[in-house]
């Protein structure tokens, strides 16, 4: 999270858009998601020399037609590799339109990759169905494509992927035009409120199937009866579609390659997991928000694959917790937000196949910490919002595979801190606690593996920023709301790896700041907002070529300037505040 309010408490209900722990992408009608999730310019920056790659002579080829676009009609006579690479640095650069698109009519491309893109609607579907038996994907997600569009596609019978998410003018009809496409693998349609129960009969057809994402679709109550017939689905997303009940689980029983089934947020309850019992290579479930109990933890353990396993927000207690040492083989475990104690983690000690243990807001304190001294192989523990204090963190001393800690919201100290230093795997660690000051971070020197530092409410200064110079592996850094001047900054500006940088609500930095980081040449992604930087400023940012986001909110500062620097300098910010 980049500049808001230094708390960032976090026990309101999980938004499945913005993503739990980072894992689901925010959709963005306009497209920016999309752009800012390439993280790099496709012109490789040498991190040693701070130099640009040279362009192949086929880059250059490329670049060159798209500079001249406008003077070619027709890339049919060019081979496909080559008319396919022309084609995908249109759409990159978004200089891809409904006029250039004709030149790529009967091209013979494969890959369509328009999720998101601005403009998109029916009348791009001609020539997009012109690529016939070649076309094997297509992504048209976010766009104003309707049920007449999906007609043309009707000959494309070798598609193998289809991507439809947040197409909101497709329904059922919609999807009666690719019902004959029985050579589909993958079809996403996220939320969709056309599509109904009746809409997914035209699906039984596609015996092919192996991945189905019907995500926030709220209308499919009563349609999964129409899948039974999809024995090669490994694949099965309906999360946050709160319509489906338990009557819903029985159709899928008989789905026995499916691999990963997602159904938080919706209605399933104990009775409801029963069908899943012979799912036998399920590996993955997702049932975050269901109203379960202990009670179904005797179904899940008879899962021999299941291996990752969600049950975060489901109100879970302590009863029945001895239940849960069923699951032996599980790697991934996310038991936040339900209200559970040290009781519940006695119970975990036999999982020592445990790479990941998710415990956000549940009661447990110091005591119960004890009880993971056996997970050898723990790779990432969440304690956020916990009353895990610096005793605590005495257990997790020995566990030396560690490379992601979350303590944010803990009442942990800088005294506690001393505890982690001889975790040497550590990668990430968050520690967003407004005690923790300059002593904390001087005590953790020693990681100096360290990619991800979260100091986001700690009261860090100027002083502190001394110890970051050990961090030359960092990649993202976050210190907001503390006590940071000019000075502090220029500890932080020989940081050459960073890529993330947040010195957000540092009221006091200036112009001088930008000048001090004008140096860091990889950052995709800058917070300097509720600070002093003005205009003037600005122009310290011309060497950022890869920045991508800029928050200079409440800064004096206006969105004319950012986008005069953007026309000149930033060619690659998507962007950015104030908008």
């Amino acid at each position: 999270m980049m500049g808001g309010a230094c708390s960032r408490k976090r026990d309101q209900q999980v938004n499945e858009d913005s993503g739990n722990r980072g894992i689901y992408g925010r959709y963005c009608k306009s497209g920016s998601s999309k752009w800012l999730g390439n993280s790099i310019s496709r012109l490789a920056v040498d991190n040693k020399q701070g130099k640009t790659k040279c362009p192949s002579l086929m880059e250059l080829c490329i670049y060159k037609i798209r500079e001249d676009i406008d003077k070619y009609s027709s890339f049919s006579m060019l081979p496909r590799d080559i008319s396919q690479q022309i084609f995908n640095e249109l759409v990159y650069s978004q200089c891809l339109t409904e006029v250039s698109l004709g030149a790529f009519r009967d091209c013979a491309l494969q890959d369509l990759d328009l999720g998101e893109y601005p403009g998109l609607e029916d009348s791009w579907m001609d020539v997009i169905s012109s690529q016939e038996l070649s076309l094997l994907s297509v992504d048209l997600s976010g766009s104003d494509v309707t049920d007449s569009g999906l007609i043309h596609l009707k000959n494309c019978t070798n598609l193998q992927a289809m991507n439809f998410n947040y197409s909101d003018q497709i329904s059922d009809h919609g999807l009666e035009h690719i019902s004959g496409l029985s050579n589909l693998a993958t079809l996403s349609f996220r939320r969709n409120n056309q599509i109904t129960a009746q809409g997914l009969s035209v699906l039984s057809g596609l015996v092919n199937l192996l991945k189905l994402d019907l995500e926030r679709c709220p209308g499919i109550h009563g349609g999964l009866v129409h899948l039974k017939g999809l024995t090669k689905l490994e694949s099965l997303n309906i999360k946050c579609c709160n319509c489906i009940t338990d009557a819903d689980m029985k159709p899928l029983s008989g789905l026995t390659n499916l691999k990963e089934l997602q159904i938080s947020s919706s209605k399933v309850s104990d009775y409801g997991v029963t069908f899943l019992k012979g799912l036998h290579k399920l590996s993955l479930l997702n049932m975050e928000g269901c109203p379960i109990t202990a009670a179904c933890l005797d179904c899940l353990a008879a899962l021999p694959a299941l291996l990752y396993l969600n049950l975060s927000r489901c109100n879970l207690s302590d009863d029945g917790c001895e239940k849960i040492s069923g699951l032996r083989k599980l790697k991934v475990l996310n038991l936040g937000f339900n209200d559970i104690t040290d009781a519940y983690l006695v119970h975990l000690r036999g999982l020592t196949n445990l790479e990941t243990l998710n415990l956000d807001s549940c009661r447990i304190d110091d005591e119960g910490l004890v009880n993971l001294t056996g997970l050898q192989r723990l790779r990432c523990l969440e304690l956020s919002d916990t009353e895990v204090g610096s005793n605590g963190l005495r257990h997790l001393a020995g566990l030396t595979s560690l490379v992601s800690i979350n303590l944010s919201f803990t009442v942990v100290t800088d005294s506690g801190l001393k505890k982690l230093a001889g975790l040497a795997s550590l990668t990430s660690l968050n520690l967003d606690a407004r005690q923790i000051t300059d002593a904390g971070l001087a005590s953790l020197t020693s990681l100096t593996g360290l990619m991800h530092l979260d100091l986001f409410g700690a009261r860090i200064t100027d002083s502190g920023t001394n110890y970051l110079k050990n961090f030359k592996n960092l990649r993202s850094l976050e210190i907001c709301g503390g006590g940071l001047t000019d000075a502090g900054v220029k500890n932080i500006k020989d940081l050459s790896s960073l890529t993330v940088l947040n010195l957000s609500q540092n009221n006091n930095l200036t112009d001088k700041t930008l000048e001090l980081i004008s140096g860091l040449t990889q950052l995709v992604s800058l917070n300097v907002s509720n600070s002093r930087i003005t205009t003037a400023g600005l122009q310290h940012l011309r060497s950022l070529k890869n920045l991508k986001s800029l928050n200079l909110d409440s800064c004096k500062v206006t969105a004319y300037d950012i986008e005069k620097l953007q026309s000149t300098d930033l060619p690659n910010l998507v962007s950015f505040r104030p908008e």
